[in-house]
């Protein structure tokens, strides 16, 4: 069974790893998060938890809210998130999930919204190559033709092209969890996370069946046996 914890992404910061070698790692102060509904198959017809976090005042939240919490034993909170589970929920109403849950080594997927970037051209928001820049071409960034003739005589759904980008759900699959603080609700997590600093994620367990981490090879004295080392087996 997956688990869930919500956060907000902090800063980055450089640590070493085993072989002496430069990590990039993101803080992440995650939870606590309060249990505050359990759905089963009998009373919602699927299996789920829900959990809050972000305490703030009643002034912050609707009167709804304020009641739909209250039958749970806390107070408001900002963030609810539902997360469903694959099995009946062992969680009772006001249960405490912290970052215990979660170990040195494991593989998580991290879910937030990337920054707002407005407008923005194809080669930044799709990553196009762009056309010449030189010899009198005059289109350096422009998308080039998106249509075709008389037949079909349109432009196809999803053409890549400019627009507005950023402030869209991403997901960063398989990130290593460098170390867990349970006493200050703070996780070290390889690479970096998306959104900006102080955004909403949720940290769940990876998806992904392979559980081996991605390490890193270890930093050869001989540079002979270095490069072959990263030559790949016929």
């Amino acid at each position: 069974m997956g688990h869930l914890l919500l956060g907000r992404k902090g800063r980055m910061i450089q640590v070493f790893n085993d072989f002496g070698q430069v990590v990039p790692a993101t803080i992440v102060e995650a939870g606590p998060c309060t249990v505050t509904q359990v759905k089963t198959l009998k009373t919602d017809q699927y299996n789920a938890i829900q959990l809050a976090f972000d305490p703030v005042k009643e002034r912050s939240i609707s009167k709804p809210e304020i009641g739909h919490l209250k039958k749970a034993g806390i107070g408001p909170h900002r963030v609810l998130r539902e997360s469903r589970l694959g099995v009946e929920p062992t969680q009772k109403l006001g249960d405490v999930i912290t970052c215990a849950i979660f170990k040195p080594g494991d593989l998580v997927d991290v879910v937030g919204t990337i920054k707002g970037r407005g407008t923005a051209g194809v080669m930044k928001r799709h990553g196009f190559h762009g056309r010449p820049a030189s010899h009198g071409h005059m289109c350096h960034r422009r998308p080039g033709s998106i249509g075709m003739h008389s037949d079909p005589g349109r432009v196809f759904p999803n053409k890549k092209m400019a627009g507005h980008y950023g402030v869209s759900r991403s997901t960063i699959k398989n990130l290593e969890v460098i170390s867990v603080d349970e006493g200050q609700h703070l996780m070290l997590i390889k690479g970096a996370l998306p959104g900006p600093r102080g955004g909403l994620v949720a940290i769940q367990t990876a998806k992904t069946g392979v559980k081996k981490v991605r390490g890193v090879a270890p930093v050869l004295k001989d540079k002979k046996a270095a490069k072959t080392a990263q030559k790949p087996k016929k």
